[in-house]
């Protein structure tokens, strides 16, 4: 009978350990090969989706906003987010942003969010603001020199600190980018810990801080600095007929806006339903007693139309023919039934992209989208559910506004910057 090999050879037969051992190496090497692109668990296939969208945050307990980060430093304005559509990356700033925002908006605001308060200076007939110099953290060269209130201010380092009640302001900033207006100026919620500061500014109560404008035109007369240029109600009406004359020569400033201007102006305003620039008389709703219009008396002036005067109608220096909207707190509040529609008087058309976003349906996830971006307000108002009825009320007025344009027959106009 025929020997098996192993006989043959003089070696002895493999025992079952022997052969385990064998079959563990070989695993172990396989296991030490790289594995293929095809897959890898860290990259995903060609055809996965873009990252997702940053959006609004789960209802919160206890009205705080969470992450489901580590906390966030206070000097940060903006979370890391993966890009998605509707967002672009920016170099030198933290996170993304929504693409309403300018490198130009995002840098002052940072400043506003962080900078550190250098000076501070009080603004004349207004007794609850301050003016701060700012210097960006890491600003080797601004910590070098020495402060200069008006230096800082005239190189753009400036911001207005105003009351709590004020925080409405931020919003409407938001808005007024959101809707593509790029008339407001930059705003951001903070809370400040300066010993420049006095108390009242450093209690932990949450404050708007505005940019300040470096070269905002204002009358020379001190009773009316609140104005680039004194306009009446009547001459403002004039001024939006179709072919109606403008002004005077000498009221250059206001015969350089051109109609789009208020056209804008309006349709912000009463969205907000900011009445001080051009119904600071209530003519448009019957004010409650306790409303400063009452108060001063103004509201029994709406008898006369020619005693009617425009207030914050600003413009800057270097652009004389751009409105600058400032004072844009609004009122949150205001009810329905006493819309003041007379804030659309004599406008006929509005510009089309603003329009465009009203219908679209999205103006409250695309301001909840925007107000993320300054997280101190977010928390603040306990995220997404705490702003949601705020949004909708802006929403709802979006929705009367678009009722108006309609059966009025009114039209839209391009957009410039």
């Amino acid at each position: 009978q025929a020997q098996r090999p192993w006989r043959r050879t003089g070696l002895k037969p493999p025992v079952p350990a022997a052969l385990g051992v064998l079959l563990a190496l070989a695993l172990l090497a396989l296991a030490r090969l790289p594995p293929s692109l095809d897959c890898s668990p860290h990259l995903p296939p060609a055809s996965s989706p873009p990252g997702p969208r940053w959006e609004a945050a789960t209802p919160l307990s206890g009205g705080q906003a969470r992450s489901e980060r580590s906390p966030m430093p206070p000097a940060r304005l903006w979370q890391d987010q993966p890009p998605g559509r509707g967002r672009r990356r920016r170099q030198g700033v933290v996170g993304d942003a929504p693409l309403w925002f300018s490198n130009d908006d995002l840098q002052k605001m940072q400043l506003l969010a962080s900078g550190r308060v250098v000076s501070k200076t009080r603004v004349p007939a207004h007794g609850q603001v301050l003016r701060v110099g700012l210097r960006a953290m890491g600003d080797a060269e601004g910590d070098a020199s020495p402060a200069s209130p008006e230096g800082d201010c005239r190189e753009g380092r400036c911001g207005l600190i105003k009351r709590p009640g004020d925080l409405y302001e931020v919003l409407a900033f938001h808005l007024d980018r959101v809707l593509g207006l790029n008339r407001s100026l930059p705003a951001v919620a903070r809370r400040f810990t300066s010993h420049l500061l006095p108390y009242s500014y450093t209690d932990g109560s949450l404050r708007p801080i505005i940019w300040w404008v470096p070269d905002l035109q204002h009358l020379e007369d001190a009773n009316n600095d609140q104005n680039s240029c004194a306009l009446g109600w009547l001459q403002y009406q004039e001024m939006l007929q179709p072919h109606g004359l403008t002004l005077v020569a000498r009221d250059a400033p206001c015969s350089s806006i051109p109609r789009g201007e208020w056209s804008r102006l309006a349709l912000f305003d009463f969205l907000l339903q900011v009445h001080d620039r051009l119904d600071r008389y209530c003519c448009g709703f019957q004010p409650d007693p306790s409303e400063p219009c009452v108060e001063e008396m103004l509201h029994e002036k709406c008898r006369n139309p020619a005693e009617l005067v425009l207030v914050h109608i600003l413009v800057r220096r270097s652009a004389p023919s751009r409105l600058v909207f400032i004072d844009n707190a609004g009122r949150p509040q205001h009810p329905e039934e006493k819309l003041n529609f007379r804030l659309l008087q004599g406008i006929d058309s509005f510009p089309a992209a603003a329009v465009a976003t009203l219908r679209s349906g999205r103006l409250q996830s695309l301001l909840l989208e925007s107000l993320r971006v300054d997280q101190e307000l977010w928390e603040s108002q306990g995220g997404a559910e705490g702003l949601r009825p705020l949004l909708r009320t802006i929403d709802r007025r979006a929705r009367i506004l678009l009722q108006y344009i309609q059966e009025h027959n009114l039209t839209v106009f391009g957009d410039s910057p």
